[in-house]
C-alpha cells in the first residue's frame, strides 16, 4: 500500500525491472564522463538497500547532507528520461508528443517543410487513435507554420486547417463536459454515497440533467461515447438503478471488444469497464454471464499484445481477484476458493507500492468472508480486526460498518461472546457516529444486543423472527446493497436449519442460476 513516509526516489528505483535498470546504466554510461557520476553511485546504493535509510547514504560519503536533496532530484529526473527512451514505454501518446517536439525544433530552425511533413503524419496517427487533444495541438502548430511558409495552396490549406480545428474543438468540448460530469458524479458518490431516499434520487437526477451536454450519439466517436457511457453508469449507480448500470456497462465493454485496437491504447478504461460490468452482474445476480465475462477478461489480459506496465498489472490483479472472490461467494464455493487467500496476500506484497490502502482493506474483507463461509471464524476475526483497527479508512465507512457487524457475528459463532457487550456498544457508537444506520444494520444490532436475554431453547424461534424481518428488505431499493456485504439471511437460515452457511448459499445459487 502507498505510504507517504516512503521516499519517492527509492520507490521509483524499486519499481524498475531488471531490463529497466540495465537500460538506465547503459543510458548513463553513453558518455564516459558519467561512468563515475555521483547520481549513478547513489542509484547503485539505493538499489541494494531493502528500505530507505538516509544515515547509510550519508555514511557512504557519496554525497554531503546539504547536497543530497539536489542529487536525488537529479537522479529522479535521469531515471524518468531513461524510462521515456525505453521502447517498452513508447505508447502512442508518447510517440505523438515526441513527433510534436521534433516538429517544433525543425520549425524553430526555419525548416518549415520538414516540420509540416512530420506534423501531417502525427496528425493522421492522432486521429486514427482517437487522440483528439493531441491532434488539435498538431493543427495549431500547422496553422502557425502555414502562416509563415507561403505556398500557392495556402488559401485552400487555410480553410482545411480551420475546419479541422473547429471540428476537433467541438468534439473536445463535448468530451471535456462529459468527463467533468463523470468526475463530478464520482465526487458526489464519495460525498453522499448511494441515494437513500426518493428525495435524494430527485436531487441527483436534477444535478445530472443540469450538467449533461446535448449530443447525438451517432455523431460521437469512440472517446466521446466512452464518456457518455461512464456518466450514465455513475448516475445509475448513484440512484441504485442496477439494470441501467448493467446496460451502460455492457455498452462500454462491447465498444472495446468491437474496437480491439482501443483495448491496447486504453487498457485502464477497458479494465475499469469490465470491473463495472462484473459488479453490475453481481448486483442483478446474473451468475452465468458473470463467469463468462470474467473468463473473457482474463483471456484478453493474457494476450501477448496486452500492455504490461506496473499500473495495468496492479489494476488487473485488483479487478480479477476481487471478482474471483465474488464468483465464489455467489456460488457458495468457499472451500474451493480458499486458494485465493494465499495468492492474494502474496500479490498484495508484490504490488504494495501501486495499490492504495482502501483496496487492501477490501481484499482483507473478502478474505474474512471466505473464512466465514469456511466456518473458520477465528481467521475471519483476524482479518476483520485489520480493517477495524485501521484509523485511516475514512472514505469507506460502509466497509468499516459491515466489518464490525460481521465481526460480531463471527465472535458469536466462534463462541467468543464474553466480550460481545463491549463490542456491541463500540459498533453501535460507530454506526451512530457515521450517521448511516440502515434498517438491516439496526435489526442486526438489536438482535445481537438481546442475545444475552434469549434462552437456548428460544434461539431458533428468534432466528426465524429476524430472518422474516430482514426478508422484506432483500429487494428493497435502498436496503438491498447491505446483503452484498454480508449475506445475513443465509447465515440465519444455516442456524435455523443447523446446516453450513456455504451449503445454503450454494443451494440458492443453483436455484437462482441464470
Amino acid at each position: 500500500m502507498t505510504n507517504a513516509s516512503k521516499d519517492s526516489l527509492f520507490i521509483l528505483i524499486k519499481s524498475l525491472s531488471k531490463s529497466e535498470k540495465r537500460q538506465f546504466k547503459l543510458y548513463v554510461n553513453r558518455l564516459g564522463v558519467n561512468a563515475n557520476a555521483k547520481f549513478l553511485a547513489l542509484f547503485n546504493l539505493l538499489d541494494k538497500l531493502k528500505k530507505y535509510d538516509e544515515p547509510t547514504i550519508l555514511k557512504s560519503e557519496i554525497v554531503k547532507k546539504q547536497q543530497l536533496s539536489n542529487l536525488k532530484a537529479h537522479l529522479y529526473k535521469q531515471i524518468l528520461v531513461s524510462l521515456r527512451l525505453n521502447p517498452v514505454n513508447q505508447d502512442i501518446r508518447i510517440q505523438l508528443r515526441e513527433q510534436l517536439d521534433f516538429a517544433t525544433i525543425l520549425y524553430q530552425k526555419g525548416l518549415y517543410k520538414q516540420s509540416l511533413k512530420i506534423l501531417d503524419k502525427a496528425k493522421n496517427m492522432a486521429l486514427e487513435n482517437q487522440e483528439k487533444n493531441l491532434a488539435y495541438e498538431v493543427i495549431e502548430l500547422e496553422k502557425i507554420i502555414e502562416s509563415q511558409y507561403i505556398t500557392r495552396s495556402i488559401s485552400g490549406r487555410a480553410d482545411e486547417l480551420a475546419i479541422q480545428a473547429k471540428e476537433l474543438s467541438q468534439k473536445n468540448v463535448i468530451a471535456s463536459k462529459l468527463s467533468n460530469l463523470s468526475l463530478q458524479l464520482y465526487g458526489l458518490m464519495l460525498k453522499m454515497g448511494y441515494a437513500k431516499s426518493d428525495e435524494e434520487i430527485t436531487e441527483i437526477t436534477n444535478y445530472f440533467n443540469a450538467r449533461l451536454p446535448e449530443y447525438q450519439i451517432e455523431a460521437l466517436d469512440f472517446r466521446e461515447k466512452l464518456w457518455v457511457y461512464k456518466s450514465h453508469l455513475w448516475y445509475s449507480f448513484l440512484i441504485q438503478d442496477f439494470l441501467s448500470c448493467y446496460k451502460y456497462a455492457t455498452k462500454w465493454v462491447d465498444m472495446f471488444y468491437e474496437n480491439p485496437s482501443m483495448i491496447y491504447l486504453n487498457p485502464v478504461w477497458f479494465l475499469k469497464g469490465n470491473n463495472y460490468l462484473l459488479e453490475c452482474l453481481q448486483l442483478v445476480k446474473y451468475s452465468s454471464y458473470f463467469k463468462t465475462a470474467l473468463e473473457r477478461l482474463e483471456a484478453t489480459i493474457a494476450l501477448p499484445e496486452f500492455p504490461n506496465n506496473e499500473n495495468v498489472q496492479s489494476l488487473s490483479f485488483i479487478y480479477i481477484y476481487n471478482n474471483k472472490f465474488n464468483l465464489h461467494f455467489m456460488e457458495g464455493n468457499f472451500v474451493e476458493g480458499a486458494y485465493l487467500i494465499e495468492e492474494t496476500q502474496e500479490l498484495l506484497k508484490n504490488h504494495q507500492n501501486a495499490i492504495d490502502e482502501h483496496h487492501v482493506m477490501i481484499f482483507y474483507y473478502k478474505i474474512a468472508c471466505m473464512y466465514f463461509g469456511m466456518e473458520n471464524h477465528k481467521m475471519c476475526i483476524k482479518f476483520l480486526k485489520k480493517i477495524i483497527d485501521n484509523k485511516n479508512l475514512t472514505m469507506r465507512e460502509d466497509l468499516m460498518c459491515f466489518a464490525r457487524v460481521l465481526s460480531l457475528v463471527a465472535h458469536y459463532e466462534a463462541g467468543m461472546d464474553y466480550h460481545l457487550d463491549v463490542q456491541l456498544r463500540s459498533t453501535y457508537k460507530f454506526l451512530i457516529k457515521m450517521n448511516d444506520l440502515h434498517a438491516v444494520q439496526k435489526e442486526m444490532i438489536k438482535f445481537l444486543r438481546n442475545l444475552g436475554n434469549i434462552y437456548p431453547h428460544e434461539l431458533k424461534g428468534e432466528f426465524i423472527k429476524l430472518r422474516d424481518r430482514l426478508k422484506q428488505y432483500e429487494d428493497h431499493r435502498y436496503e438491498k446493497r447491505a446483503f452484498l456485504y454480508l449475506d445475513i439471511i443465509s447465515w440465519l437460515e444455516s442456524n435455523i436449519q443447523n446446516r453450513p452457511v456455504a451449503e445454503i448459499i450454494k443451494e440458492k445459487a443453483q436455484r437462482d442460476f441464470r
